[in-house]
């Protein structure tokens, strides 16, 4: 599965757990918003994370 900055947006303006975690990475660790939403993507999506099938769902091309 690779990153893709779309797909990890939508998916963050969907999990109201992520938003406020990308709001955090970047206020405390003065993170550029790309930076900070590559950073959630290795957390909490890639190698089985938390939201991994929700990220895979965005990333289905639609028919």
């Amino acid at each position: 599965m690779k990153y893709n900055k779309t797909t990890m947006t939508k998916l963050i303006n969907q999990q109201r757990e992520l938003h406020d975690e990308l709001k955090r990475l970047k206020a405390e660790m003065g993170l550029e918003k790309n930076l900070a939403i590559k950073a959630l993507y290795h957390s909490f999506v890639a190698n089985s994370g938390k939201y991994m099938e929700e990220y895979k769902e965005f990333d289905r091309p639609r028919k």
